[in-house]
This record gives structure tokens, C-alpha cells and sequence, in this order.
């Protein structure tokens, strides 16, 4: 008969790896945009399908993780932090998955294409973007946190992190609303009805950055307890 270590089957039900995994997942979804716009933008429709599909599959696999988590975390955690804070904390991240798919879906279903005289679009998105993956790096950093039980410098350089994360999505905002501006200007020699879906998307990719900015409000929850 095989002995078993308690301590050990208690750490190995650590939260902490996939959590970062369901993150990095959700991530995976978000830095598709770009390539899914420059290429409905050049017209390859082929290319956006598969951008888009990679964006769906990522979503579920996001789903599949957040799922598992939910179902496998122990509801009794030697844990600096609360259970229901990580559970919350899996829920924001799901949702930058599940906004990049919504973005993508509606620029693929309309065969989407900006148009071309309204600069400062592929910036936007990439700096949604950019707060995504600045989500995710502050999350790689749980495990190093737990470690040191949330105290010390790690806590110090990952406050940092989420200074930045903050700021860049402010950045995204100024983006958003000068874009809106210009594409208010442009309204009467576009379709309403594409004019109305394309602030549709805006706000989409936007929403993206801005739940990654959640994601590092919550993280930032769980710093100061």
C-alpha cells in the first residue's frame, strides 16, 4: 500500500498554477485581436476565421480551467488570502476571454473593415492589448507572493506592476474617447447601421483593457489583506 503525505496533497491543491494558467489563457484570447483586425482590415477573411477561431478555442479552454478551479479549490486553504477572493479573481479574468471573443465574432460575422480614414485604430487595439498581457505578468507573480506570504518587496514590485497596469489602461481611454471623436466626425458619409456596430467593437476591445485593469484591482485587493 502507497503512504501518503497530507502536507503534501494539501500544497499539491494549490490554486495558485492554475489560476495563472486560466490567466495566461485569457491572454491568449486578447493578443489575437490584432492580427484579426489587420487582416479583416487587408480583406483575408480566411485569416480572420482562423484568428477567430483560435480566440473561441482559448475562450473554452478559459472555461474548462475556470470550471476546474471552481469545482477542485478546497474550501479550507492555509492561505494569506480568502477563497471567495480567488474565486473572484478567476471570474474577472474570464471575462477578458470571453470580451475578445465577442469582439472578434462581430468583426468576423460583418466582415468588418474600419474605415481607412480613421487613424489611430491598430493602436488602440494594441494597447488593449498591452493591458492584458500586463495583467497577466502581475499574476505570474501569485506563486512568488504566496510564498512570501504576501509581505515584503515582492509585494512592493508588484504594486508597482499594477501602477503601470492602471496607467496604461488610462492610456487606452484617452485612445478611445479621441477615436470616437474622429469617427463622430466621419458619421455622416458612413451606413449607420456600421457606424453604430463599429463603436460597438471599440467599446468591446476597450472592455478588454479595462477588465484586465480589473484584474489588477482585485489583485490589489488581495495585497492589502
Amino acid at each position: 500500500m502507497v503512504s501518503r503525505n497530507p502536507l503534501s496533497d494539501l500544497f499539491g491543491r494549490s490554486p495558485i498554477r492554475p489560476i495563472q494558467e486560466h490567466m495566461q489563457i485569457a491572454n491568449e484570447a486578447a493578443q489575437q485581436l490584432p492580427g484579426l483586425f489587420q487582416a479583416a482590415a487587408e480583406g483575408d477573411w480566411a485569416v480572420v476565421k482562423q484568428a477567430h477561431k483560435a480566440i473561441v478555442d482559448a475562450e473554452r479552454r478559459a472555461d474548462k480551467v475556470k470550471r476546474s478551479i471552481r469545482r477542485h479549490m478546497p474550501k479550507s486553504l492555509f492561505l494569506p488570502v480568502p477563497r471567495a477572493d480567488l474565486l473572484s479573481l478567476v471570474g474577472i479574468q474570464d471575462k477578458v476571454a470571453n470580451t475578445a471573443r465577442d469582439a472578434s465574432s462581430l468583426v468576423l460575422g460583418r466582415e468588418m473593415q474600419f474605415p481607412e480614414n480613421l487613424s489611430g485604430v491598430f493602436e488602440y487595439i494594441q494597447a488593449c492589448c498591452l493591458t492584458s498581457n500586463m495583467a497577466l505578468e502581475a499574476i505570474q507573480e501569485l506563486d512568488e507572493l504566496l510564498e512570501v506570504g504576501f509581505s515584503g518587496r515582492e509585494v512592493k514590485r508588484v504594486e508597482g506592476m499594477l501602477k503601470q497596469l492602471a496607467k496604461q489602461e488610462r492610456r487606452t481611454d484617452k485612445q478611445s474617447f479621441a477615436l470616437r471623436g474622429r469617427l463622430f466626425k466621419l458619421e455622416s458619409e458612413l451606413p449607420p447601421v456600421d457606424v453604430m456596430f463599429y463603436y460597438k467593437v471599440l467599446s468591446l476591445v476597450g472592455k478588454v483593457a479595462d477588465e484586465a485593469e480589473k484584474v489588477g484591482d482585485r489583485l490589489q485587493i488581495l495585497l492589502a489583506k
